[in-house]
This record gives structure tokens, C-alpha cells and sequence, in this order.
């Protein structure tokens, strides 16, 4: 009897150990433009899992049972909230509500609100000097709720990576002041550039979505209005997400009586290496050429 009372107390044990899964020094984020400042920021303090895959669309993407279970047992969750990822949000508040500490990135960036209905726009790292703000943030809540990290070389990496998008925010200056005030115009799949409008002094004349998520659809007078608006701005291009479908732009581009290309952008997912955006840097380097190639510079 002592014999199988110790059996039962060891195989206790054991899946007692197994329950614990996540270690304490992880840290779960949900998109993968977040997935990568929070990588860069975090270097080899912690384990950092990235739920949403490369090209994948965050209002849309799902996770499955064994990333909802990773969620509420990480050290800390990164989400960018306001409403971005809307398959998963339920996951993070049930994190939240089981004890695991989350920073919702978009909400701590001073957000804008959109020029459609005034609520707040998650899409916030169209500009830069927001992520550079973020990197700080996420080292703060690094520092705070991930158990055993070195202050000291998250603070560092934070700073280093800073300086990286710092350089990057003066090179899309230089870039986007070389195209002309008047030419500085934006027709989009759907809202989603409002920040980098505001930053480098564009205009956003309309999107095709009128609407900050990709599971809206336009009507057909939304369309007519923004067709007037096109040729009214006498805009040369139309810029749509590379993950999504470019029907609707081009069927705008034809409904607005005018030659108008559709130049695809990374506007909301980064790519798989070797496929252009394989990180924010390199995804917001590309959407810069390619606006000033788009709107003839």
C-alpha cells in the first residue's frame, strides 16, 4: 500500500509540474508588427511567442485552444488593442481576468481618433516616433511583471532599438518631404495610414472601406462618393493592404474615370522572410518607396 500511495503521489506530482507550462519568464503578444518590437526589446531575457502569423490579417486571425491556454499562463500579454484584433480580444480579456498582466500598446501612445467617427485608431504604428515611444513602454512592462529579466539589458535593448527606428523615422522625412505638398495624398483599401498622414504632412482623401477594419464593405454610394473625391484630388494611385484582395480598389480606380494604379503596401502584417516586410523597419522602408514611386516622385 506505501508502494502505490508513493506511485500516486510522484505521478501527482509530475502532472502537477506539467500544468505549469508556460515558464514565468515568457512574455505572449498578439500581432506580429508588436511581435517584433517586443522581440527586439526583450532580446534574450524571456521567451516571446507571437500568435498571429506572417501576412495574416488582425481583425480577422483566430487562435487555437493551445494559444488561448499560452495566453493565461504568460509572464505578460502584448496586445495593441482598440478593437485591432477582434478574433482575439476575448482571449486577452479572459487572461486579464484569470490574473495575467497585459499592456494593450495602442491605448498608451496618445491614439488619434479616426476623421470618420471619431473613435480612437489602433493602426498607430504608421509612425514612427510612436513605436519608438513603444519600445520604452514594453521595456517598462518587462521590467515590472517578467520574473528574472536584467533590467539593465532590457533597458539597453529598448534603447538600442529605439535609436534603429529613430533613423528610420528622419530617412521617411527626408523621403516623403520630396514629394510635393499638393501630391502628398492617400486613397487606401481602408483607414488604416491616419497616423503617418498626421506625421509627415499627407492627406487621406478617402479608402475604399470607409471603415478602420477589413471586415467592413463599402456600398455602392460609398463608392460613387469616393470615385468623386479621386478625381476631384486628382490622385495618381490607390493604396491597398498586400495581404488583402485589391478588388475593390481597382474597381474604384475604374469607377473614378481616371488612370489610377493600385500599388499594394504592408499596411497591417509583416511577411514571411525574403517576402519584403519581414520586419517593421523593413516593412515601413517599403511602404515609403513605394508611396513616392505611387504618387510619382
Amino acid at each position: 500500500m506505501r508502494g502505490v500511495l508513493a506511485a500516486v503521489a510522484a505521478l501527482l506530482l509530475a502532472l502537477t509540474g506539467c500544468g505549469g507550462g508556460e515558464p514565468e519568464r515568457s512574455v505572449v503578444v498578439t500581432t506580429n508588427i508588436l511581435g517584433d518590437v517586443t522581440r527586439n526589446v526583450v532580446g534574450d531575457q524571456a521567451e516571446v511567442t507571437v500568435l498571429m502569423g506572417p501576412g495574416a490579417d488582425p481583425h480577422s486571425f483566430a487562435i487555437s485552444a493551445q494559444q488561448a491556454a499560452r495566453l493565461e499562463r504568460a509572464g505578460l500579454v502584448v496586445h495593441n488593442g482598440l478593437g485591432l484584433e477582434e478574433g482575439v480580444q476575448r482571449h486577452v480579456d479572459a487572461a486579464r481576468a484569470a490574473g495575467v498582466p497585459s499592456f494593450a500598446a495602442a491605448e498608451s501612445v496618445d491614439p488619434l481618433p479616426y476623421a470618420t467617427d471619431g473613435t480612437p485608431d489602433p493602426h498607430f504604428w504608421t509612425d514612427p516616433q510612436r513605436v519608438r515611444r513603444l519600445a520604452d513602454l514594453v521595456a517598462d512592462q518587462v521590467v515590472e511583471h517578467v520574473e528574472g529579466v536584467d533590467e539593465a539589458a532590457v533597458r539597453r535593448n529598448a534603447a538600442r532599438y529605439g535609436a534603429a527606428v529613430e533613423e528610420l523615422d528622419a530617412a521617411l522625412t527626408e523621403q516623403f518631404g520630396r514629394i510635393p505638398p499638393e501630391r502628398r495624398k492617400l486613397v487606401t483599401n481602408h483607414h488604416v495610414f491616419g497616423y503617418l498622414a498626421q506625421r509627415y504632412g499627407f492627406e487621406v482623401v478617402g479608402a475604399v472601406i470607409p471603415s478602420g477594419t477589413t471586415l467592413a464593405s463599402p456600398s455602392a454610394s460609398d463608392l460613387e462618393s469616393l470615385a468623386a473625391a479621386v478625381r476631384a484630388a486628382g490622385v495618381p494611385a490607390i493604396f491597398a493592404d498586400s495581404s488583402q484582395p485589391d478588388r475593390l480598389a481597382r474597381v474604384l480606380a475604374d469607377r473614378a474615370g481616371v488612370h489610377v494604379a493600385v500599388v499594394p503596401l504592408f499596411s497591417e502584417s509583416l511577411t514571411r522572410e525574403g517576402e519584403g516586410a519581414a520586419t517593421y523597419l523593413e516593412m515601413m522602408r517599403a511602404n515609403a518607396d513605394a508611396i513616392a514611386r505611387g504618387l510619382g516622385t
